[in-house]
């Protein structure tokens, strides 16, 4: 079979031939249809995300596809469901071995593509914003990064939960997506001024940040009293500096969030997310948006459109069927 390995982190990952691997005690063997991407399989690449085993390895956190085996002793769905799979890793490859409780039944409304497009975008924000900002009906949610993989599906989940959502990206193409998704309000960050805009819009209750650097700050800065300002991501590659004493005088709550390590010490949460999400799909109040699809032997070429920010929404790898 052809997977995508990483062989070190000092050379870009290439499309290999390798056996078929066979799946051991508690795992699902998965013919694999279709790969989510994300900014941490950039970052992964390197050896710069938290997550990031040693080489070699493949890469690509969020496959789609179908049981077709199960290993000894393995609890999950049985061959022929389709599944999407919280992997970490090793889905952009045209079969997987994964753990079995790992392995997610899809609905039959749902597409390989759009499951594969789903989990760690929709997870994210909605664990996010639900769970950890208890955000309200009525409140003002600037979302930072707007366009993106995470940043489009916090829009459409604000929108959801009753927020008024400012939706922050750059361009007017980037920003008819976000109108699209449901934002009320829409600062283009290569000529508007954050801060200015939001204060001019009575101000931040929650702040959704995937990108960290001078977009934080100035988000920061237009923070009401009591607001809460979630950590997503640094896709600025821009630490945010942060003012203790301001967060005192404002009492401004920050929460750092990463959806993948609910898997480890807390996991209820994120699957009573995940079943409100399906929920969700299934009744159509939420669709996940792919503005690019590419086949597994483009892979590389997938991931440059996230480097260089050319995608809205997700980027989708597909694999052939197996003979």
């Amino acid at each position: 079979m052809k997977t995508f390995l990483v062989t070190d982190f000092d050379h870009p990952a290439q499309l290999v031939d390798v056996a078929t691997p066979t799946p051991q005690s508690g795992q699902a063997l998965v013919d694999i249809r279709a790969c989510g991407l994300n900014f941490a399989d950039l970052l992964m690449s390197k050896g710069k995300y938290q997550d990031t085993p040693r080489p070699p390895f493949s890469l690509g956190m969020e496959p789609a596809g179908i049981v077709t085996a199960l290993g000894p002793d393995a609890d999950g769905p049985k061959p022929g469901t389709r599944v999407v799979v919280f992997s970490g890793r090793d889905g952009l490859a045209e079969q997987g071995v994964f753990d079995a409780t790992r392995c997610l039944p899809l609905p039959d409304n749902m597409s390989f593509q759009d499951a594969a497009a789903f989990q760690i975008a929709y997870g994210t924000s909605h664990m996010a914003l639900d769970y950890k900002a208890r955000l309200q009906p009525g409140e003002t949610l600037v979302v930072l990064g707007a366009a993106g993989g995470v940043g489009l599906t916090a829009v459409e989940i604000g929108k959801v939960m009753g927020a008024r959502v400012v939706a922050c990206a750059r361009g007017a193409e980037k920003l008819e997506v976000c109108r699209r998704a449901g934002a009320d309000h829409l600062i283009d960050t290569d000529t508007q001024d954050i801060r200015d805009e939001v204060k001019a819009l009575g101000g931040a209750d929650v702040v959704y940040d995937a990108i960290g650097g001078d977009q934080f700050n100035a988000a920061f800065r237009a923070c009401n009293p009591e607001a809460r300002i979630l950590l997503i991501g640094f896709a600025s590659g821009d630490l945010p500096e942060v003012r203790p004493n301001h967060m005192l005088v404002k009492n401004i709550t920050l929460i750092g969030f990463y959806w993948g390590g609910y898997l480890k010490f807390r996991p209820d949460p994120l699957t009573d997310s995940l079943r409100q999400l399906l929920t969700w799909y299934g009744e159509g109040r939420i669709k996940p948006h792919v503005s690019h699809t590419l086949p597994l032997d483009r892979a590389g070429e997938a991931l440059d459109l996230l480097r260089q920010r050319k995608s809205t929404g997700k980027v989708v790898v597909t694999m052939p069927p197996s003979p």
